[in-house]
C-alpha cells in the first residue's frame, strides 16, 4: 500500500478535487481507499435507528453489515484520538490511500491552494501544490487545481509506500 494526503485550509476545495480524481485512479486500475480527519464531533449514524440505540446505550463498537456493505463505529468514550497509522492498519489493503487532512504527519502531501481565501500556502511542508494561480516562487511542483489528469498522475507518482512511513510507530 502506498499514502499521499492532501492538506490545505478549509475551503480550499480538497474534498470536491478529491471527488474528482478518485475516478481517474481507479479508471487507471488501482484500488483506493481514503481517510478523512475530522476536526469536530461528527455522526455516521442516525437517530431512531437500531445500531445508534446500541451506541447510545453504551455499546464500544456497532457494526452494521447489509449485502452491500458494512459499517463499524468505534466510539472513543473519552479515551484518546487514534493516529494515522494505527488508523491506515484499520484499512483492508488496497494500491492507494488519499488522505484528506492530517497535514502534520509525515506522510507526502499535494496542498490545495486557493488564493481567495487570503491564507498563506502551506508547501514548505509539502511535496507539491495544486493552485488557481502561478506560484513561481514555490520550489516544488505546482499545478493548476483544475487539471484532474495531472494531479492524479501526480498523486500516484508521489504516493510514499506505508511500511516506510510508519516503520518506527508504535
Amino acid at each position: 500500500m502506498r499514502i499521499i494526503g492532501l492538506a490545505g485550509w478549509s475551503g480550499a476545495g480538497k474534498t470536491t478535487l478529491l471527488t474528482k480524481v478518485i475516478p481517474r485512479i481507479v479508471a487507471r486500475g488501482l484500488k483506493v481507499s481514503t481517510l478523512k480527519h475530522a476536526h469536530h464531533g461528527f455522526d455516521v449514524d442516525q437517530p431512531g435507528k437500531d445500531s445508534h440505540s446500541h451506541r447510545m446505550a453504551g455499546a464500544s463498537e456497532v457494526l452494521v453489515s447489509s449485502s452491500v456493505r458494512w459499517a463499524l463505529v468505534h466510539e472513543l468514550r473519552g479515551d484518546a484520538e487514534i493516529g494515522l497509522a494505527v488508523l491506515i492498519e484499520k484499512l483492508a489493503p488496497v494500491d492507494l490511500v488519499l488522505v484528506e487532512g492530517y497535514k502534520r504527519e509525515r506522510h507526502p502531501k499535494l496542498e490545495i491552494y486557493r488564493a481567495a481565501l487570503g491564507k498563506p500556502p502551506l508547501y514548505p511542508a509539502i511535496v507539491a501544490v495544486a493552485s488557481d494561480q502561478p506560484l513561481p516562487q514555490a520550489k516544488i511542483p505546482v499545478v493548476d487545481r483544475d487539471d484532474v489528469e495531472s494531479i492524479a498522475d501526480l498523486l500516484v507518482a508521489r504516493a510514499a509506500p506505508l511500511d516506510c512511513l510508519f516503520a518506527h510507530t508504535e
